[in-house]
């Protein structure tokens, strides 16, 4: 489910460093997620679970960079979900 080798947060920071100059850190992303309607919140929490479900290899950058995904993964559920509450 990775597209070109880069995964979700990957694929965020690249697109805001070309908009902003910088990369966006992963709250950031996760802020941003907010802003999502309900269907595009669902259709990326499941292509997010397609990338998590893949390989993952035991160099420290890989289990790193897994870690992340799990935390954002996380928070963007929690926001989901509190959305999801406020009929939003």
């Amino acid at each position: 489910m990775v597209e070109n080798g880069r995964d979700l947060i990957e694929r965020a920071e690249s697109a805001s460093e070309k908009l902003y100059g910088e990369p966006a850190p992963v709250g950031e992303i996760a802020d941003n997620f907010v802003l999502y309607g309900p269907k595009k919140r669902v259709a990326a929490l499941e292509k997010f679970d397609g990338e998590l479900r893949g390989e993952i290899d035991s160099s420290p950058h890989s289990l790193r960079r897994r870690a992340q995904l799990m935390e954002l993964r996380r928070k963007m559920a929690g926001v989901h979900q509190a959305l999801c509450k406020a009929r939003r």
